[in-house]
This record gives structure tokens, C-alpha cells and sequence, in this order.
């Protein structure tokens, strides 16, 4: 049989760390780039717009649903104190398993945090680093924001039907609840800490996208990361929210190539 074609989108689980991890994986090129969801997303949810539309000749492009996420339950998803380094270094191992020696990281929100404390911990394993709605520390103002979407029956239709196609209904509600709670802990350390002190540690090109219409993650956060990320370039989006690499996807993927080529 003739091969696939190379736009196909592969879907497959790989043993990592005691549970199966569920990837999706397309392209060919030599750099490989892997794609860090949000809360409660992965793969399937987040990335569409990359997965399809990224240049499959330059790069090869792996989504992965972290633990307790997607298809990668089980385990059903938990937050512990450390949940933040136990994505970066599943990801990182799950990236090894799959034979990439060396890759970039693309994070969304919550994924950009675990992609910041991947390229911190794991700098000879990363090329370059991209991160858009992340940040370093919660503060109580960030607290006030995430009790406002802890009740899912409020969200819009929109953004909750993907979800609840892919958890049901009782999953899902009581995994974004967990969430707040989880990420609220950090607000009661010194400063909100999540990750502060490991910016300094990024040593590979950075580039730091912000939404300036974003009403999840205020813009100071994004200032905050680029300020400390020595040689980082960061980019303000006047009209993007949250969701500004699925909502403007053809200016994102075009900015993020232009700066991982």
C-alpha cells in the first residue's frame, strides 16, 4: 500500500511514567515541536488550527493530552502541589519515548506554565520555547478570575461542548473545580510562586504572546515572564483574548514559524 499522505494526523498512546499518554502527531520536518494544552484540554481540543495548517515540511508536530486529560485517563486528572513539574517532565519523557532528541515547546495557558518549567529544567533538550496566556504566580486578583469559571453550567455553549463531549458532564465539572482549588494554593505561597525563580534558567530563544483583550490572565503576567526571560521577545495581540492561536490561527501560526525557523 501507498504511504499516508504527510498531512494525516496520527493518534496513538505510549506508556510514560507508570500511565499511557495519548499524542497525535503529523509532518515530517526535522524539527520536532510539541503542543502543551490548557486546563482540562488537550490535542484534540486546543490545537486544531495547528495541526492542521502548521508547515508539515519544516516541522513535525506532536499534541499530547497531559495525565488525567483527553484520552490519557486513566489516571483521572489530580493536583497535587507538583502537578505543574509533573506535566513538564511527563512531556519531556513522553517527547524521549518517542525518539526526539532535541524539540520546542508551544504552550497554551496552563501548558505554557509546564512549558516554562520544562525549558528550565530540561535546557539541553530544548530548541525554542513559545508560551501565550501563561504565568509565573497567582495572585488574588488571578484567584477572583478563576472563582468566576469554576461553576461550568455557567460558561458559554461554545467552549463548553468539546468539553463536555469529551469528559461528560460530571467529569468535567468536577475537574475544572479541582483546578481552581489546585492553582488557588499558589496564591498563599511567598508571592503567588508557581515558578518565578526558574525564569532566569531559560536559556533557549523565547517568544511570549500575549492577548491584550484577555480576561483569564491579565497582561502583567506576560511582562512579568518576559522581563525575566533573559533575551525573550514578547508580542501583544491588541484583539486577542485567551484562545487567540484558535480565534486568529492563521497570524499565530505564521508569527510562531517565522520564529521557530
Amino acid at each position: 500500500p501507498s504511504p499516508m499522505p504527510s498531512t494525516s494526523i496520527t493518534s496513538a498512546k505510549i506508556q510514560v511514567n507508570g500511565v499511557h499518554l495519548h499524542y497525535q502527531q503529523t509532518g515530517e520536518g526535522s524539527h520536532a515541536v510539541l503542543l502543551l494544552p490548557g486546563m482540562l484540554g488537550c490535542g484534540q481540543t486546543d490545537f486544531g488550527p495547528q495541526l492542521k495548517s502548521m508547515n508539515k515540511k519544516l516541522f513535525t508536530i506532536v499534541a499530547w493530552d497531559p495525565r488525567g486529560y483527553g484520552q490519557s485517563i486513566p489516571p483521572s486528572r489530580d493536583f497535587p502541589p507538583d502537578f505543574f513539574e509533573r506535566d513538564a517532565k511527563d512531556a519531556v519523557d513522553l517527547m524521549q519515548a518517542l525518539k526526539f532528541k532535541k524539540f520546542s515547546l508551544l504552550g497554551w495557558s496552563d501548558g505554557g506554565i509546564t512549558a516554562l518549567i520544562a525549558a528550565a529544567k530540561y535546557p539541553t533538550l530544548i530548541h525554542k520555547l513559545v508560551v501565550w496566556g501563561a504565568n509565573a504566580s497567582v495572585t488574588q486578583e488571578d484567584v477572583r478570575i478563576y472563582n468566576g469559571i469554576r461553576d461550568v453550567s455557567k460558561w458559554s455553549e461554545k467552549v463548553k461542548k468539546p468539553l463536555e463531549e469529551m469528559y461528560g458532564h460530571k467529569y468535567f465539572a468536577k475537574t475544572c473545580e479541582a483546578w481552581v482549588d489546585g492553582i488557588s494554593r499558589f496564591a498563599e505561597k511567598p508571592d503567588g510562586n508557581i515558578c518565578q525563580e526558574l525564569l532566569p534558567d531559560i536559556k533557549c530563544p523565547t517568544f511570549i504572546i500575549h492577548g491584550e483583550k484577555d480576561p483569564l490572565v491579565p497582561r502583567a503576567h506576560a511582562e512579568y515572564i518576559h522581563k525575566h526571560i533573559k533575551g525573550s521577545r514578547l508580542l501583544m495581540m491588541p484583539e486577542g483574548k485567551h484562545n487567540l492561536h484558535l480565534r486568529f490561527a492563521e497570524d499565530f501560526n505564521r508569527q510562531v514559524e517565522d520564529f521557530l525557523h
